[in-house]
């Protein structure tokens, strides 16, 4: 006959964990996701600072940079025009880019353009000067609600189907 604490010994070696070993070891998993999380979280508020300062300077919209746009652009709205669609996302921006943190756009005022600093403001004096007299229309509107707070901005251009 086995003796059962023989039993319990062969089980409670190296290569069996008890009940309070295992439960240590899934604390240890948790807190291992838990830092994970909150690394990419870190990473993403740098990444997302970093657009912001990038988007936050204006830049040099020489003929060939113009060119440059005009030619993506393009491919886009074929793309975007071959699958029926009538409007594109062109841009997207933190709404710290916007002097009201994006609040006229969500509320459509009327003035919400002048509220746009930096390269969203570049982009949107390209619609107006280039784009407008094509035809085609500007849609701004926030895009992400963060713990229920505007986020980040959208600028959509679009089209008719006529």
């Amino acid at each position: 006959m086995t003796d059962p604490t023989e039993k319990h010994a062969a089980l409670a070696d190296e290569t069996f964990m008890s009940a309070a070993d295992l439960r240590n070891y899934m604390e240890k998993i948790e807190m291992a996701h838990a830092n994970e999380a909150l690394e990419a979280v870190d990473r993403a508020t740098q990444a997302r600072q970093q657009l912001a300062k990038t988007l936050a300077e204006p830049m040099e919209l020489t003929p060939q940079k113009l060119e440059e746009i005009a030619g993506t652009l393009q491919v886009k709205l074929r793309t975007a025009a071959e699958r029926g669609e009538t409007e594109i996302m062109v841009m997207r921006f933190p709404n710290l880019l916007c002097t009201d943190h994006g609040r006229a756009i969500n509320n459509s005022l009327a003035g919400w353009p002048d509220t746009l600093t930096g390269r969203p403001r570049q982009a949107y004096e390209l619609w107006r000067d280039r784009l407008k007299p094509a035809g085609y229309g500007l849609k701004a509107m926030i895009v992400e609600w963060p713990n229920g707070m505007p986020g980040d901005v959208g600028f959509f251009l679009t089209w008719n189907r006529k």
